[in-house]
């Protein structure tokens, strides 16, 4: 498990591609610090596993389901990626809860100042992920966690403060680039736990359709 909030910005060294499976060489200093082989690490907010590493880079297996949900495919070698390694137990939890399980690829649509801060927009790839982005609510952006400050129906916004965006690899991004998205895991599970319905009796063994509706939740003064 993630929080969100990079610890430092790497450098991809080398990619070496088999068909849908890929092994990448990141180049890194403040996350190797204590690795260990099978460790997890975040790279761009994906979820991957240390298989050789040494005291300035490592590398990790990404298999094809990764290759295709996440842009993980698109990087090239030289390019900067974000990374944070899982969280520890007692840490402090600064972001919100990030598994690295990416849901799809967002489209950075657009790119504007406010102030102080950056404005991004983002078209996703799949509308179906929009269920579980909700204004003022946490997202997951290439690793970083963030703010939703507006929707619309094929996409969102988030306002990035100057530190983060000078911390970050997002610091690079324009329009038109892809961004790995990961929705608030919470969301997630309420609406599994709200619309989950067996598929039938045969090889649904211990499962029982949900009590939590929205009437369930509202009669109990969650809504």
């Amino acid at each position: 498990m993630f929080t969100g909030l990079i610890e430092e910005v790497g450098t991809l060294r080398r990619v070496k591609k088999q068909g849908e499976a890929m092994v990448l060489t990141v180049e890194a200093s403040k996350v190797t610090e204590g690795v260990a082989l099978g460790d997890s690490i975040s790279v761009n907010g994906v979820c991957l596993t240390v298989i050789a590493f040494d005291r300035t880079s490592f590398d990790a297996d990404v298999m094809p389901e990764t290759y295709r949900k996440s842009n993980l495919h698109q990087l090239r070698p030289g390019q900067d990626v974000n990374l944070e390694r899982a969280m520890m137990a007692g840490g402090r939890f600064g972001g919100h809860i990030v598994q690295g399980h990416v849901d799809g690829v967002g489209i950075i649509t657009g790119r504007e100042t406010d102030a102080n801060a950056v404005v991004f927009a983002i078209r996703l790839s799949d509308d179906e992920m929009m269920r579980y982005v909700i204004p003022k609510g946490s997202i997951t952006i290439d690793g970083i966690s963030l703010t939703v400050v507006g929707t619309h129906a094929a996409g969102f916004s988030v306002s990035v403060i100057p530190h983060t965006l000078g911390e970050t690899a997002l610091m690079n991004k324009k329009a038109g680039d892809s961004v790995n998205i990961e929705c608030d895991v919470i969301g997630k599970y309420v609406d599994h736990l709200l619309h989950y319905k067996p598929a039938g009796r045969s090889g649904s063994a211990g499962h029982t359709e949900s009590k939590l509706s929205a009437a369930f939740l509202s009669e109990n003064g969650f809504l």
